[in-house]
C-alpha cells in the first residue's frame, strides 16, 4: 500500500480517529536522543553556574518581551 493510498484511507475516518493517528505519528517522530539530552543538561548546568558566578550577561524578562 502506497503513501497516497494510506492518506486517502485516513481522510475517510472521523476527525477524532484522524487526530489519534496524527498524534501517534507525531509521537513516533519525537524520540529523544540520550546523548543529546545529556549534552543539553551539561550546557544548562554550565550556563547556570556562569550566571551564578556573574560571568554571564543577563537580560530582564521585560526587556526581552517588551522590546519591539
Amino acid at each position: 500500500m502506497g503513501k497516497q493510498e494510506i492518506i486517502n484511507l485516513a481522510l475517510q475516518l472521523k476527525a477524532a480517529e484522524r487526530y489519534e493517528i496524527a498524534e501517534q505519528i507525531m509521537q513516533s517522530l519525537d524520540k529523544s536522543d540520550p546523548e543529546i539530552d545529556r549534552e543539553w543538561a551539561e550546557e544548562a548546568l554550565h550556563r547556570a553556574k556562569a550566571c551564578d558566578a556573574g560571568r554571564m550577561k543577563t537580560v530582564a524578562f521585560e526587556d526581552v518581551f517588551n522590546n519591539k
